[in-house]
């Protein structure tokens, strides 16, 4: 079935118990493009960028303990992840960038939870996230799973964007910031500035349009 690849299956899932009802629980959410994400078996044909796009320039990271006038998106952390995913692979193709763009895509439908509480939420929350990025990255062209190397870039980029975020906005001291998130190369001239929703979204789709080849729509 479209959506699913090894290790990674609905039985690994919570169940769809029944209520005293006997009615199943709601397991899907309605996006505003009409879409029905159904939460616990996620259709790459219900996955739409702009759904996407929407609900990461609205989702604030560090659970919205930073700096600025707006709170620092997932929208934006993505551009910025992609930016150093291309320092650290310069030869990489669109379709790597892509995946380094679409990285926290999951985001759109789970939230933002911060590295601590997802370590508390365990297994099933991990295997949610993983199901959902699956089903995103069919849906873009991208492998169901990326390779242990590229994941690796990916996860470098997104850590070293991490390091900026938490000097910058997120109130972390040097050597804190150090010791939680390492000493990254190539963020030296990097200098952040919270954009509002509409922008972080607009760049997204600026960004997601650019390398999936496509027109991007105006401002």
């Amino acid at each position: 079935m479209v959506g699913r690849h090894e290790g990674i299956g609905v039985n690994s899932l919570p169940n769809r118990t029944n209520t005293a009802a006997g009615a199943a629980p709601r397991a899907w959410q309605r996006m505003l493009s009409g879409r029905r994400l159904d939460l616990l078996d996620p259709s790459p044909l219900d996955i739409e960028i702009e759904d996407i796009a929407h609900g990461l320039s609205r989702l604030a990271r560090w659970n919205g303990q930073t700096a600025g006038d707006w709170a620092f998106t997932v929208a934006q952390h993505s551009v910025l992840v992609e930016t150093l995913f291309v320092r650290y692979r310069p030869n990489a193709s669109d379709k790597w960038r892509l995946a380094a763009l679409l990285h926290d895509a999951p985001e759109y439908v789970i939230g933002d939870l911060i590295t601590p509480f997802k370590s508390v939420m365990g297994v099933d929350y991990r295997t949610f996230e993983e199901r959902l990025q699956s089903a995103i990255h069919i849906r873009f062209g991208l492998p169901a799973v990326l390779s242990t190397q590229l994941a690796a870039i990916v996860k470098r980029a997104d850590r070293a964007a991490a390091h900026v975020e938490a000097r910058q906005l997120a109130g972390f001291e040097k050597d804190e910031t150090r010791k939680f998130f390492g000493q990254p190369r190539a963020v030296g001239n990097i200098k952040l500035s919270p954009w509002p929703p509409s922008k972080a979204k607009a760049r997204f789709l600026q960004r997601f349009s650019a390398l999936a080849g496509i027109a991007s729509p105006p401002d």
